[in-house]
């Protein structure tokens, strides 16, 4: 068994912009970063200089010479990279959507369950500050019984690239629901237990980013124009689980009203209100003890490095040989994006089997 963090030899499968932001932290973490694959000859050139590491453009020569993965391709290529991970039971770390389809998501959650090897899917606002304070107080009875999560990702004007693998959805599965949408509805269910979800009904829309009009002030990556724009930019959704517990979600990279990233908690004996990038935080009740009254506590905390504390507890469950579920979840996030996408295009409730 692995004794330390240190002592993992670590590669990364995807050498752009999130493969070195992941970088960055397994570094700083003292985590052993020994090479690096992608099939674009300069990114491999890019990060050997910057990581002073071998890279490879064929991923079984990586796999060769490391015990852990981080994969952070396009989400198309997540199967192909994460399956050959699982059989070699080398520990996985896999990027956000678990896959770009319902199916190949399937195929993965299935390689990881027979593998040896630890995996993890990288939720990472699951570690901020203010959702783990949310979800202690879940845990201690503070909120009661929760039954229901406004679960909100909306950017005003933020399409990460028109053009770019994130805009079509051959390669991506989809546009804003599968980007920022997965977020939301890992974090909704995350804070009702994850229970079964029964039924979703919901529209995805395409308004803004096939317009030659689109106006915006700042784009992540380069701005090549509506051609070959084939995804959402909006998304709008009710979720069912069992027990009656509910979500309603509303994620868009365009839409025309102010930005919002607040989660609402509501519980039977109080509810959560918390901005997901701002941080604020703050919990709301009722009492008869004494007069009857409203109780709205502010509380205030650190904005922490999500992706640090996510990575951290990775390499933590290595070495502890410790339990995961979220490919599962994950797995469960993504048949709420599919059923939702089926539920836009034949227009009714679409009932979500396990």
């Amino acid at each position: 068994m692995t004794t330390d963090r240190n002592d993992i030899r670590t590669g990364i499968v995807g050498l752009g912009n999130i493969g070195q932001y992941h970088a960055e932290r397994l570094v700083d973490l003292g985590v052993s970063l020994v090479g690096g694959m992608d099939v674009a000859a300069e990114a491999r050139s890019r990060f050997a200089r910057r990581y002073d590491v071998d890279v490879y453009e064929d991923h079984h020569e990586l796999y060769d010479t490391v015990d852990a993965v981080i994969i952070t391709t396009p989400n198309k290529y997540h199967e192909e990279y994460a399956v050959d991970a699982f059989e070699r039971d080398l520990h996985v770390f896999l990027e956000k959507p678990l896959a770009h389809s319902i199916e190949s998501a399937r195929r993965i959650a299935g390689a990881a369950a027979e593998s040896d090897g630890h995996s993890m899917v990288g939720f990472n606002n699951r570690f901020a500050n203010t959702v783990q304070i949310v979800r202690n107080r879940i845990d201690r009875g503070d909120l009661g019984e929760v039954t229901h999560v406004e679960a909100n990702y909306v950017r005003r004007r933020g399409i990460p690239g028109r053009g770019s693998w994130f805009t079509r959805r051959q390669i991506a599965g989809g546009g804003a629901l599968i980007d920022l949408g997965v977020h939301a509805i890992d974090l909704a269910l995350f804070f009702l237990d994850y229970p079964p979800v029964t039924e979703v009904n919901g529209v995805a829309r395409g308004e803004f980013g096939s317009s030659e009009e689109y106006a915006y002030l700042e784009m992540w990556g380069e701005d090549a124009g509506p051609a070959g724009f084939d995804v959402d930019d909006s998304a709008s959704a009710f979720v069912r689980c069992d027990g009656d517990r509910t979500i309603s979600l509303e994620v868009a990279w365009a839409t025309n009203r102010p930005a919002n990233h607040e989660f609402i908690v509501r519980g039977t004996k109080s509810a959560a209100c918390f901005d997901l990038l701002e941080g604020d935080l703050s919990f709301h009740s009722a009492s008869n003890v004494g007069p009857d009254h409203l109780e709205d506590t502010a509380v205030e905390t650190r904005q922490n490095d999500t992706h640090t504390d996510e990575q951290e507890t990775f390499f933590d469950r290595i070495v502890r040989d410790g339990s995961d579920e979220s490919v599962q979840q994950a797995l469960t996030v993504q048949r709420v994006i599919d059923a939702l996408y089926r539920s836009s295009a034949e227009g009714h409730t679409i009932t979500v089997g396990e």
